[in-house]
């Protein structure tokens, strides 16, 4: 008898178990949000993608060699100012296309030089910033979407409590914190967002700061040509 009770007992606690809800997965808690959860999501698929576009652009465009410049300033030395020009070439990096323009106006006066190679720094550093514009709007943007979406959450609770005349905190609780997680993501799109175009801004300021010192020395060597 006394089996049987125990049986009946185990039987009970694993139906129990077997009925109590599971845990929400991180998808069906997003998706608890709300329509406004929609273009979070899009906004931090754009980030994602400029992000990692952008990354692998200044990988590329700010490769440095040490001996890039004396090469050039070698075969300058020589007088061979076309395999200055094959280095530069072969050298694809931004650098290595600044310094071609500065090859090709060999001849000019220095003023004219220096002017060239101010240039083509502005246009390479324009083509590593673009793009860049659109995290720093998506890093304002996204926090407020998801304010949005609470405030507009919570206008919708104290509405239907207005209805109900019913003011259960169960019902408070479950709702609001449906609509807080639209605050939490566009918070986290949004840090991810200021995050990532800081990083690479300042990628891209240390390449100008090593361009300007490359620039110099270029054009030191063509005054002691």
């Amino acid at each position: 008898m006394l089996s049987l009770v125990n049986s009946n007992i185990q039987f009970s606690y694993i139906l129990q178990i077997s009925t109590n809800p599971s845990e929400l997965t991180l998808l069906e808690l997003l998706l608890k949000g709300g329509f406004i959860m929609y273009p979070i999501a899009i906004l931090f698929m754009v980030v994602f993608y400029i992000s990692i576009e952008r990354m692998l652009y200044l990988k590329h465009s700010t490769k440095r060699r040490s001996d890039f410049i004396d090469l050039i300033k070698s075969h300058l030395k020589a007088g061979d100012a076309n395999g200055a020009k094959l280095v530069a070439e072969h050298f694809s990096s931004s650098t290595g296309k600044i310094i071609r323009y500065g090859l090709d106006s060999l001849g000019k006066p220095m003023r004219d030089i220096e002017a060239v190679l101010e240039s083509a720094t502005n246009i390479e550093i324009a083509k590593m910033e673009r793009n860049m514009n659109y995290l720093g709007i998506i890093a304002g943007i996204a926090p407020m979407l998801g304010f949005i979406g609470t405030i507009s959450g919570i206008i919708r609770i104290f509405y239907d409590i207005s209805l109900s005349d019913n003011i259960s905190i169960g019902i408070i609780a479950g709702g609001l914190y449906e609509k807080m997680i639209t605050s939490g993501s566009g918070l986290v799109v949004g840090v991810i967002a200021y995050t990532a175009y800081h990083l690479l801004h300042a990628r891209i300021q240390r390449f100008a700061l090593d361009i300007q010192k490359d620039a110099f020395d270029f054009t030191q060597s063509l005054h002691h040509k």
